[in-house]
């Protein structure tokens, strides 16, 4: 949906690039795990799902692209992370790039939330994002620098009504990503942070896109083309790649002009 891979640019310093993927078997995930394939690029991805994130390994192999490595993991579960980064490091080398991709962005209502569930939101959304980039920072140290790239949304800043505690650790994703770029920039590590739209995965159209979301998308975006993955994952690619080497510190909004 949104494009093949091969109508996007290349980049010729991803080949060989050891890439580390959260969330990676499914939705924005999977399309970043492809593209950074199909870059030729060493990709090693967690998920929780794992019917789902090896059928997308066998799909990548058959395609004849390098094959991505899975690990099963539970982000919730931060020494878990660590030990899968490690593991990818030893198969994959020094990591260089680093897609915090993972989240989830079930609807409530603050009048539902209790202490139990707002933690458990910071757990999925936030929380696994500062220490997979802790985890990676040795290793891009080492090796002269590399690319952390946070995923946020552009939920915080339309302000959203209908997830606050999602939307508040989509906040918090962008100061973290200020807070780090400005620490790890003296190694050569750059950290941004993308901001996607309102995506159209198959979760997104399954669960959430009624004829009343379809008018506000028309209302909403300058662009009328709908926002798909790929269009998520071209911009990954750019951030990771020596293309962008100057940029830190930074968001980048793919939402079809919402914002």
């Amino acid at each position: 949906m949104g494009g093949e891979i091969e109508d996007g640019a290349l980049y010729p310093s991803l080949k060989d690039r050891s890439v580390f993927i959260t969330g990676g078997g499914s939705g924005i995930g999977e399309s970043l795990v492809e593209h950074f394939c199909a870059q030729g690029s060493r990709v090693a991805f967690v998920d929780i799902a794992e019917t789902p994130s090896r059928a997308l390994v066998e799909r990548i192999a058959a395609r004849g692209d390098p094959k991505p490595h899975f690990i099963l993991c539970d982000l919730r579960e931060i020494d878990r992370l660590r030990s899968a980064i490690a593991e990818a490091s030893e198969r994959n080398g020094a990591i260089r790039v680093l897609c915090n991709n993972a989240g989830n962005d079930d609807r409530h209502r603050s009048e539902d939330v209790t202490p139990q569930y707002w933690d458990d939101r910071m757990a999925v959304n936030v929380r696994h994002q500062f220490f997979a980039s802790q985890a990676v920072r040795p290793q891009m140290k080492a090796v002269g620098g590399g690319s952390i790239i946070n995923f946020g949304s552009i939920t915080w800043l339309v302000g959203d009504g209908d997830c606050p505690a999602y939307v508040t650790a989509k906040a918090a994703i962008t100061g973290m990503t200020r807070a780090l770029a400005r620490e790890f920039g003296p190694e050569r590590i750059r950290v941004n942070c993308m901001l996607p739209g309102w995506v159209m995965t198959e979760r997104q159209m399954r669960l959430w896109l009624t004829p009343e979301g379809e008018r506000q998308i028309a209302e909403r975006q300058c662009l009328p083309d709908r926002l798909y993955p790929p269009d998520i994952a071209r911009m990954a690619l750019f951030l990771g790649a020596d293309d962008s080497r100057m940029c830190s510190s930074q968001q980048f909004i793919v939402d079809g002009g919402w914002v």
